[in-house]
């Protein structure tokens, strides 16, 4: 869920998970309610877009706590830079493209050339460090239509931009062994790379979502950690047996059952 604590501009849902900017570019910055545990992902769909700003998404980690009396008196206009000009604050921010930061074992060149993960079925799991996460909820679905399966392989393959509705983006910490922690950017099912390193792995870490400029609305996604579900084991199944999305409807089965394959 999102923390009670915002920017002035958001406006959160009753359930806690949609966050819309109701006014101008800025003073959008949210935070998790909890603290995130090593390798949980926080993760968002961008809902609504708004034409007329320059800028995107800012997705990142802070120490602060968000809720007073505590470490933030106030919440900043801005993610980057005035929350992170506080301190103990790492804000990325997302971009139509060049998103993939440079791995020290690397090049840089291969570090940023595009790289097309596998189809979704074929690897269940995005692997980053020790943590093995289902893909399945990490990648972003387009609504169904006459060409649904096709936007659905352009975010599978990671080809649309990061900044596109309905595209699904998450951050996470992973622990070093030195007692610092790397954070991690995920776009559309792919690790970014760490773009950040060196935060304080013994201290909360609550997530940060600027919902700045043309980004107008997120929503939070909830993943499964461990073995999937029994109700994700048959989505794949009958994701397997079907020529794309539309032909669900056609299935002898329980319409809440297709609706949660459709989605």
């Amino acid at each position: 869920r999102f923390h009670q604590v915002h920017g002035a501009n958001i406006r959160v849902d009753l359930s806690g998970t949609r966050a819309t900017r109701v006014e101008s570019f800025a003073h959008g910055v949210c935070f998790s309610r909890e603290p995130l545990a090593p390798g949980q992902v926080f993760l968002v769909e961008i809902e609504e877009k708004e034409l007329g700003w320059c800028g995107h998404l800012r997705l990142g980690l802070t120490a602060l706590d968000p809720a007073p009396p505590a470490t933030l008196a106030s919440v900043p206009e801005f993610s980057l830079p005035d929350l992170v000009s506080l301190g103990h604050t790492w804000v990325f921010a997302i971009t139509r493209h060049h998103n993939r930061v440079p791995r020290e074992d690397r090049p840089e060149a291969e570090a940023l050339a595009p790289s097309h993960p596998p189809a979704l079925l074929v690897e269940p799991y995005l692997c980053i460090e020790q943590f093995r996460i289902p893909r399945d909820r990490l990648v972003g679905r387009s609504r169904p239509g006459l060409y649904s399966h096709l936007l659905d392989q352009l975010y599978e393959l990671n080809v649309l931009p990061p900044t596109a509705r309905r595209s699904r983006l998450g951050v996470l910490f992973c622990p070093r062994p030195d007692g610092t922690a790397d954070m991690h950017i995920i776009i559309n099912g792919e690790d970014m790379g760490p773009s950040a390193r060196g935060l304080p792995a013994a201290q909360p870490l609550y997530a940060v979502v600027d919902v700045f400029a043309s980004t107008k609305s997120v929503r939070l996604v909830q993943l499964e950690y461990g073995l999937p579900s029994l109700q994700t084991l048959c989505r794949l199944v009958i994701q397997r047996s079907v020529v794309h999305r539309l032909a669900i409807d056609g299935l002898h089965l329980p319409k809440g059952l297709k609706d949660f394959c459709k989605y």
